[in-house]
């Protein structure tokens, strides 16, 4: 059996609890958090497990999700950390917030209001990847990822094109955001 997971989403006008994936189905508008873990120029990503129920198999960011209801962001952005990647030890820096709409295949739509967080560190990080959420990781100088996304669209989720095309230097802006 499928674990209920509610998550902030507006609905009627108003933030609600929400069935995660009922959210997706129907497309409506819900927080999100995405983190970014960087060494120098490079950016470490993910290549999401073929069992998730959306976007399987595509390379991604460091990692993201949705906060349950109630859970702050940063914190959030620690657990997810962990959970996905076995992560510890780092400070997530808010960098800013992102809204988007993307069609993320089977008949789901992430329609997603993101705070954007930042790790810095070396690329000889620990990784403890969890199989049910991550197959693969590899650190990607920033202007290849770039290359790469830009010349092969499929094999990337909608959502890393779009941070890279549209909220790029506020992403991988030098100084953090207040």
């Amino acid at each position: 059996m499928t674990e209920t997971i509610m998550i902030p989403t507006w609905k009627d006008g108003l933030l609600q609890p929400f069935e995660k994936l009922a959210a997706h189905e129907q497309g409506l508008r819900h927080k999100a958090i995405s983190v970014f873990v960087n060494a120098g120029n490079k950016t470490l990503i993910q290549q999401r497990a073929l069992s998730k129920y959306h976007t399987p198999g595509l390379w991604t960011n460091t990692c993201c999700t949705h906060p349950q209801w109630g859970e702050q962001a940063n914190l959030c952005a620690v657990r997810r950390l962990d959970e996905e990647l076995g992560i510890n030890g780092l400070t997530p820096k808010y960098r800013g917030q992102v809204e988007y709409r993307a069609e993320v295949g089977s008949g789901l739509i992430e329609h997603e209001v993101v705070e954007v967080f930042v790790c810095d560190t070396e690329e000889a990080l620990a990784l403890d990847m969890n199989p049910n959420e991550v197959m693969a990781t590899r650190w990607v100088d920033m202007a290849e990822l770039r290359e790469q996304v830009v010349a092969n669209p499929d094999a990337f989720t909608p959502w890393i094109a779009i941070y890279l095309s549209k909220h790029s230097s506020m992403i991988f802006a030098t100084e953090a955001a207040e």
